[in-house]
């Protein structure tokens, strides 16, 4: 890229202004005094009618000057000077301020903003639509690069919100992936880390540091949110039986152990299968077992 083409980057400079106070009470003198020589004007006491007019004329316009130039800074806020056009530097100092009323001032919020996006209908790593939205804290740091780098940077940053959460989601599955693979689900600190970088990345031209980036809203889009929601069921209702499992049959090992150890019952290798079949069916099954006596024997 050309010298000509490549973005000039404005910093933000210190602005010479002056306190209003005392911009305020010059004025008020000049006006005073204005007032004086067109009194003594009037009653005729003026020592010579032509410095009287002249000092009417200049104390008003003096004081004009003065108050003109007048503004004011609440906390966390700037203003920026410009003359003709050219940035002259930011005042940052709270309170009534001054400056020569030629110079045009331009307010800039320096306190933190919550933004919340809008809800996006993107695709997650393994291709799935999903909805995401995000809050993002934001606030302007360099008021230079906020104003004069970038087009109505408020507008700058929501846009790039925008971008910044469809990239994540493409990097990211929603909640199924390989092993030890961060998901958007599980793992929504590293998921906020990572929105929170990418984002400082694309709004730093603007002269914006991004506090914190949090997701606000994760769901499956509506046509496959009914799908997902049974494969979660059948996930869940297969994690819960390979606990049940395990922990029957240990329960059984301890059982025939038990009864071996106290030479409760003589057990052969069939009937010990077949008890072990029963308490299987028994501590497995989801329904209450009903007992069946034997009064007979195996072999028949």
């Amino acid at each position: 890229m050309s010298d000509s083409q490549t973005l000039k980057n404005t910093k933000e400079l210190r602005a010479k202004t002056m306190s209003g106070f005392l911009a305020l009470a010059l004025a008020s003198a000049a006006a005073a005094f204005g007032v004086y020589q067109t009194v003594l004007l009037g009653s005729g006491a003026a020592a010579s009618e032509g410095y009287a007019v002249a000092s009417i004329v200049i104390a008003s316009i003096a004081a004009t000057l003065l108050l003109s130039g007048l503004y004011t800074l609440q906390p966390n806020e700037g203003a920026a000077i410009l003359l003709f056009g050219a940035y002259k530097g930011t005042d940052r100092v709270n309170g009534l301020r001054w400056v020569w009323p030629w110079y045009q001032r331009k307010k800039v919020s320096l306190r933190v903003r919550n933004e919340t996006s809008q809800t996006l209908k993107v695709n997650d790593r393994g291709g799935n639509p999903i909805e995401i939205a995000a809050v993002v804290v934001w606030r302007v740091v360099d008021t230079g690069q906020a104003l004069f780098d970038v087009d109505a940077y408020q507008s700058f940053v929501t846009i790039q919100i925008e971008t910044a959460l469809r990239e994540i989601a493409s990097h990211f599955a929603y909640d199924h992936a390989q092993e030890h693979e961060p998901t958007l689900r599980a793992d929504g600190d590293k998921v906020a880390d990572l929105l929170r970088e990418k984002l400082q990345e694309r709004v730093t031209v603007a002269g914006v540091v991004v506090d914190e980036a949090k997701l606000s809203h994760l769901a499956y889009a509506p046509e496959i949110a009914s799908a997902m929601l049974r494969r979660q069921q059948a996930e869940a209702i297969l994690a819960a039986r390979q606990k049940i499992v395990h922990g029957a049959v240990s329960m059984v090992e301890d059982a025939l152990n038990d009864l071996a150890a106290r030479n409760v019952v003589s057990l052969d290798d069939e009937r010990r299968a077949a008890m072990v079949s029963n308490l299987l069916v028994v501590l497995c099954g989801d329904r209450e077992a009903t007992p069946v006596i034997n009064t007979g024997t195996l072999y028949g």
